[in-house]
């Protein structure tokens, strides 16, 4: 069986050809469904330089920043691969998640704006009444802005940056299992009592609201995701 080959366009010179690599690799590997396919997805440094126009320095950099963050890894004498997590890491890093997540709601509550907290109800507008059985693309889209903005709404900037690749992960995973099961219906209702607990701050409830949602998802990956393993 060949290797499936991913789809990439070529690099400008805007910014270094290493931070343009990167930023371009990750988000490939982002987008390729790893965990919907047991294919494992080999990364040819040569391929990819051609395919980005520059040479292979840069992108060979930018695969060794990645394969440091865990995104890739290198196989002696077959080449690089993107990751796939097993199912123990999945809830490992669901679980870390759930901590920072948490976290950064009890500080929205603390000291969030008025205004920004009211950023989160619009995100889901399109969800309500007899929109509530959203599009499941579209919501998925959604959820990960949703996530992203509790995190940047903490105005934590260590605990921004502990979230941002740790996310990038969770991305990769969360678009396979959120159309399993009724997890969309459950966690539409899931995000609109968090949103109703950060405007009435009520800082523990919205804690722990967003604690057991992210822990719902590591319970639903223990009993469900036996692909991972």
């Amino acid at each position: 069986m060949s290797d499936a080959r991913l789809s990439v366009s070529p690099i400008d010179s805007r910014e270094t050809f290493k931070d343009k690599a990167y930023v371009a690799l990750r988000n490939v590997i982002v987008s390729s469904d790893i965990y919907r396919s047991r294919t494992d997805l080999r990364l040819d440094e040569r391929q990819l330089a051609q395919d980005f126009g520059i040479s292979r320095t840069p992108v060979r950099e930018a695969m060794a920043q990645l394969e440091r963050e865990g995104f890739v890894r290198s196989v002696p004498r077959r080449g690089i691969y993107i990751v796939r997590k097993t199912r123990r890491e999945v809830i490992e890093m669901i679980t870390a998640w759930a901590a920072l997540e948490s976290m950064a709601a009890r500080l929205i509550t603390q000291t969030a704006s008025d205004a920004d907290i009211a950023g989160l109800r619009r995100m889901f507008a399109t969800f309500e009444d007899d929109k509530l059985h959203a599009k499941l693309d579209e919501y998925s889209e959604v959820n990960i802005a949703f996530h992203q903005a509790i995190i940047q709404l903490s105005g934590n900037s260590v605990l921004i940056q502990l979230a941002e690749n740790l996310f990038t992960h969770m991305r990769m995973i969360r678009g396979s299992t959120i159309g399993e099961d009724d997890r969309v219906d459950r966690s539409i209702h899931d995000h609109m009592n968090i949103i109703q607990a950060i405007e009435a701050r009520d800082t523990e409830r919205a804690e722990d609201l967003v604690r057991q949602h992210a822990l719902g998802l590591a319970e639903h990956v223990a009993k469900h995701v036996d692909y991972l393993d």
